[in-house]
């Protein structure tokens, strides 16, 4: 496959996620926890939602508005990691941070179609419009801070 077929191919996979989007909605349960984000400089808002069983990510969906690689890749999101463990699901998130900051060394083979989205590492001001839903699973995995002065957490 060519680079501009491959191009092509990519952009059609980022539109059928934005126009079809996957696992939209929350669930009104206590078995779900959310964490809603937050990025100011794109206006991208986004809520994630997950309900784990054990070590499993039994269900995750999302809600929120934002440009088409903010809601692209939290749909693409939700569906690599339902149904994984949460092990799995760092690891995704591991490898997806790799890609799209133009690092290397990632595993491109467990990040499923999120993998359409690499050229972003292209476009600096456009990263934290394609992690933000990594970084709303990750606040919820790790219980953890957003490291990133950018992106604001709404409580």
């Amino acid at each position: 496959m060519s680079y501009s077929d491959k191009e092509q191919w990519y952009r059609q996979i980022i539109m059928d996620h934005y126009n079809l989007p996957r696992n939209k909605g929350l669930v009104d349960s206590e078995s779900y926890t959310t964490v809603h984000l937050k990025n100011p400089s794109c206006g991208d808002d986004l809520k994630i939602q997950i309900e784990l069983v054990g070590d499993i990510i039994t269900d995750i969906r999302y809600e929120g508005s934002g440009c088409a690689i903010c809601c692209s890749s939290a749909s693409m999101l939700t569906e690599n990691v339902k149904n994984k463990s949460v092990q799995a699901a760092e690891k995704i998130i591991s490898n997806f941070s790799l890609m799209i900051t133009g690092q290397l060394g990632y595993d491109e083979d467990i990040l499923g179609e999120a993998i359409s989205l690499q050229g972003v590492a292209h476009l600096p001001p456009r990263i934290k419009c394609a992690t933000l839903g990594y970084k709303a699973l990750e606040r919820l995995l790790l219980k953890s801070n957003i490291d990133d002065e950018d992106i604001q957490e709404v409580k």
